[in-house]
């Protein structure tokens, strides 16, 4: 497209999740990409300005560069979607299952795809005894997480019964639902993806090794000592069926435009197990969507106008009945 043809674009950046650090970071990038390729774009953050203000203000199309809360749940999506204007990434319902890392579960087991057994903890509905005995079924380590958080925020490796209930009183604190997850040992991989539904294609496997197999947030963001590994390295026929699993995953949410799912392969079966799929995936300099994608002769700025052009709307108006 012709970067005049997608009018007045406003970049969502920063918001009010815990993840507003990282959304700015990720914004500042695609708003200079998208300035560089002569796309009349403007910065926008939700948490200073009122929403109505798109409508307001002309804007004709979104990249939604928010993470988290508010910005990657379906909400800002339906906002959008009740104003006409078009937005990048998927629509309310696969964006509002894919935040939450438990129905995101429930809906892979229900089409047989493979993910780590688990167990769900709701705020004020558990006692200390059975928050201990929770290694008796998924064993040690296991992982204890915020359903809804992203960025390995409030993310817990829980290696002994000990550390049980100050893993999940720091997760409670985050969300009303707290994930313990069977931890997987093996290798941590990500996989990106563009597009929607039949034509949707998987990018190249990123392997990531971090340092003492820790990719929490400040490695993720802030270390130069993660090792991200493309080509993956991995056995031959792996990267394969990983890209496989991972448009499955992908298409069974509904999800459209572009995602990233993470990926552990048990060291021992090499099985694979899906983790969580991001909807709104990071675009910083040490983000793994535009590292993949460089990988396959997709530079950053062309990433960004693919992604700015694939912005689209769930609903179309149709002709209203009389």
């Amino acid at each position: 497209m012709n970067p005049n043809d997608f009018g007045k674009v406003a970049v969502l950046m920063g918001g009010d999740s815990a993840e507003r650090e990282v959304s700015l970071m990720s914004g500042s990038g695609v708003l200079k990409a998208l300035q560089s390729r002569g796309v009349d774009a403007y910065a926008f953050d939700p948490a200073e300005r009122d929403l109505g203000e798109l409508k307001q203000s002309g804007f004709q199309r979104c990249f939604i560069a928010l993470h988290g809360r508010f910005g990657e749940d379906g909400t800002v999506q339906g906002a959008l979607e009740l104003m006409g204007i078009p937005y990048t990434g998927s629509g309310v319902m696969a964006s509002s299952i894919a935040i939450d890392k438990v129905m995101t579960k429930r809906v892979w087991l229900a089409e047989g795809l493979p993910t780590p057994k688990y167990v769900l903890l709701r705020r004020g509905h558990f006692d200390r005894g059975q928050v201990v005995a929770i290694p008796d079924e998924l064993g040690l380590p296991l992982i204890v997480k915020p359903a809804r958080e992203g960025s390995s925020i409030g993310v817990a490796k829980v290696q002994g019964y000990s550390e049980m209930v100050d893993a999940v009183d720091q997760a409670a604190a985050l969300d009303a639902d707290v994930l313990c997850e069977q931890f997987i040992s093996g290798d941590e991989v990500t996989c990106p993806v563009l597009g929607s539904g039949e034509d949707a294609r998987a990018l190249p496997v990123i392997r990531i090794v971090a340092p003492s197999g820790n990719y929490d947030y400040q490695n993720k963001y802030f270390s130069d000592d993660t090792k991200y590994l493309v080509p993956c390295g991995l056995p031959a026929g792996e990267e394969e069926a990983i890209q496989e699993i991972v448009l499955k995953a992908y298409r069974v949410l509904g999800c459209r435009g572009w995602g990233r799912v993470d990926v552990m392969i048990d060291a021992a079966t090499r099985k694979p197990s899906l983790l969580e799929l991001n909807t709104s995936p990071g675009m910083t300099g040490h983000s793994l969507v535009p590292m993949s994608a460089r990988a396959a002769g997709i530079s950053y700025e062309d990433l960004c106008v693919q992604l700015l052009a694939s912005a689209a709307l769930d609903q179309h108006k149709g002709v209203r009945a009389k």
